[in-house]
């Protein structure tokens, strides 16, 4: 009986509230204020809502692109991690589209096999070929960092692209908003002083429609403040796991292809 009166309670409060927003929507509210902007308001809601289109479509599809990535990350680190044979997935020819690691793998890996083979090519002699291959110096291990270094500076700024969109949507939606504001109430003022009605109910229309361009550029900036924050961590994420697997990728090189004889017979010359 009890359960049967609070379900009953909760229902007409739930009821109560739906009505009150309705009333408030109706009576007034956004609507009121959107009905009295002026011209110069209304043009700043309209910028305000392309940059929030602009802002959900660059978080949702960045938010895809990472979950992705950290997929094929997973999938890539868990097959080269197989075998202590830094090259056989590169002698497979295998494919991991989307992973930022295999951009530095692919990479490294293409610089290695120039250097070892005179090629980056995979054929059916590539095995036979890298067995009787000689190793490689130290200088040429540093092009071949070099060439990793480069592959992790490419794709950070791939997945960092239109990133600054998203700021300057933080950062420059409240000012617009703002000037909305301060412009609808400039007006509002102007037109009571030339009315000569200077009362509440005469200011209160212009006001209204003033500030709810503020309100639509906090409503703008704040997912966006939110979103752009949570990206930037993730970014930041992967590039850390894409610089740790090139000095792994490069530790593995070191011990299996890279020859340090020729420079301690120098040393000890």
């Amino acid at each position: 009986m009890t359960s049967g009166v609070s379900a009953k309670r909760r229902y007409y409060l739930c009821s109560d509230a739906e009505m009150l927003i309705a009333t408030f929507l109706a009576a007034g509210g956004l609507l009121f204020a959107f009905d009295h902007a002026t011209i110069a308001g209304k043009l700043v809601l309209s910028l305000l809502a392309v940059a929030s289109i602009f802002s959900w479509s660059i978080m949702i599809t960045k938010l895809r692109v990472i979950r992705f990535a950290r997929r094929q990350n997973a999938r890539f680190l868990a097959a080269f991690r197989q075998d202590r044979q830094p090259l056989r997935l590169f002698e497979k020819n295998a494919r991991f589209p989307g992973s930022p690691v295999f951009n530095v793998y692919r990479a490294g890996c293409e610089e290695m096999t120039f250097h070892l083979l005179g090629s980056p090519e995979v054929d059916d002699t590539f095995r036979a070929r890298l067995e009787i291959a000689d190793k490689i110096s130290p200088a040429q291990m540093g092009a071949v960092n070099a060439a990793m270094e480069r592959a992790v500076g490419e794709t950070a700024l791939a997945l960092e692209s239109q990133m600054i969109l998203l700021a300057t949507a933080v950062s420059g939606s409240p000012f617009l908003g703002l000037l909305g504001t301060v412009w609808g109430v400039m007006d509002a003022f102007t037109g009571v002083a030339e009315a000569g009605a200077p009362n509440l109910a005469s200011m209160a229309p212009g006001v209204s429609g003033a500030l709810i361009t503020t309100v639509t550029a906090l409503c703008v900036a704040i997912p966006a403040m939110f979103g752009y924050n949570f990206l930037i961590t993730s970014i930041r994420g992967v590039i850390v796991e894409m610089d740790n697997f090139a000095a792994e990728l490069a530790s593995e090189f070191e011990h299996k292809y890279v020859d340090h004889g020729s420079r301690e017979s120098v040393f000890r010359k």
